[in-house]
């Protein structure tokens, strides 16, 4: 049995991959800090709900090799929407790029990272000792 078929991890690699896309966005804001007219942005929070939705149809899809069989869901494809985020401050040149709270979010995103990576660790050894009791 693949790892992708139970639903927690499926859920932790999409958190996961969220945080990863988060991180290279709120890099690109801090690294655009001095650019004139740049606008942050930021990814839209993950709909875990969709996540699970899209888990349980699981990263298998079906082959139609006959007239009677029905087309499957397809895997889930792990593209997260980005949206501008709405700034308070806005400099003279059109910028509104403000680095503490762009420092605030990068922290944010470290620390959720670290814990869905935790709880992803934590249920692989807790399915290492669920394969190797013997009884």
């Amino acid at each position: 049995m693949a790892l992708e078929n139970f639903s927690i991890f499926s859920a932790l690699r999409s958190k996961l991959q969220w945080h990863q896309a988060r991180q290279s966005t709120l890099a690109q804001n801090v690294a655009n800090a001095d650019t004139p007219k740049y606008r942050a942005r930021d990814l839209e929070p993950l709909d875990f709900s969709k996540s699970l939705k899209l888990a349980q149809a699981g990263d298998v899809s079906t082959t139609m090799t006959h007239r009677a069989h029905i087309e499957g869901a397809g895997a889930f494809k792990g593209a997260f929407k980005s949206e501008k985020s709405g700034g308070f401050e806005i400099t003279p040149e059109g910028n509104e790029v403000v680095l503490e709270e762009q420092m605030m979010k990068v922290t944010s995103n470290q620390m959720d990272y670290q814990l869905a990576s935790t709880l992803y660790n934590k249920s692989m050894g807790l399915l290492k000792i669920a394969i190797n009791r013997r009884g």
